[in-house]
């Protein structure tokens, strides 16, 4: 794995350590890389998964809870365009996170009445106030939940999502510790982009010219810590080889480290030090 330095938020990853089981990861620069390894990521992590109702206003939204055996956060989903909980890249991403000690939920963001509407007319979808709002009762629904109510909550966006979840984030700062955006409009939400506290990763694709540019002008409002990753040879919906595996490894780093404190996250994990020696976090 190696990764290039575009400027100090930017970078490109050109490469993946992931076929030897370790996440590498590049810390404050001089430092070089590190490699990060999920202790049980050999075995196969028992979780539970249920399905979820989530009172959002009026509706009820329908959602999957996964939550893998001392999770040490939750990340919520916020799909994209056209999309739904059932998206096949964001079940492969949360697949990833719960092996990496993160609970997930995969929430439906409109309900089957407005999908069917928005199948017609493609106007609910960029509806981002409608987004914000079930996102933040879903955000408020997890700190309720008796089985996440003690955990840090993240977000994941994708396309349209990522513009809900960072207006989400600005409406409750001290609840959202960490956003992350794949191949997403994080420019839609600009109007409180400069109000965003969580600290916020952009994952674009190398081959996504116009939505590079959109992130890049996202980076400009963005006054919280941020960073934006480009993959390369990757188009908008990450559909190349190996692709959405580095997505996953990003975003999963990206929670591990701003969802608990490096000291918290005791056995989950490890890091090579200077040596080469194997250390616990």
């Amino acid at each position: 794995m190696s990764e290039k330095k575009l400027a100090n938020e930017v970078a490109i990853v050109t490469g993946s350590d992931s076929e030897s089981g370790w996440w590498t990861d590049a810390k404050h620069g001089s430092e070089g890389l590190r490699k990060a390894a999920i202790m049980n990521s050999t075995s196969k992590q028992t979780h539970e998964e249920s399905l979820v109702q989530v009172p959002a206003g009026s509706v009820v939204l329908e959602g999957n809870l996964s939550i893998p055996v001392n999770a040490i956060g939750v990340v919520l989903f916020a799909h994209g365009s056209g999309s739904s909980r059932h998206s096949p890249r964001n079940r492969d991403v949360a697949e990833t996170l719960q092996a990496a000690g993160l609970a997930t939920l995969l929430i439906d963001l409109l309900t089957a009445e407005e999908e069917a509407v928005d199948s017609r007319t493609k106007k609910l979808r960029f509806d981002i106030a409608l987004l914000r709002d079930r996102l933040i009762s879903a955000i408020d629904w997890l700190t309720q939940n008796p089985n996440t109510r003690d955990l840090p909550i993240g977000c994941f966006g994708a396309s349209t999502g990522a513009a809900g979840a960072l207006m989400a984030a600005a409406e409750r700062p001290e609840i959202v510790h960490a956003v992350v955006s794949r191949g997403g409009r994080p420019d839609l939400a600009e109007p409180v982009l400069d109000r965003v506290q969580a600290p916020t990763l952009l994952i674009v694709g190398g081959n996504d010219p116009s939505v590079i540019d959109l992130n890049q002008q996202t980076m400009a409002h963005l006054l919280c810590e941020k960073q934006l990753e480009i993959v390369p040879n990757a188009t908008h919906l990450f559909e190349e080889p190996g692709a959405l595996s580095e997505v996953a490894r990003l975003a999963g780093l990206w929670f591990q480290r701003h969802l608990l404190p490096p000291k918290e996250l005791g056995p989950h994990l490890t890091s090579l030090d200077e040596e080469g020696n194997r250390e616990e976090l």
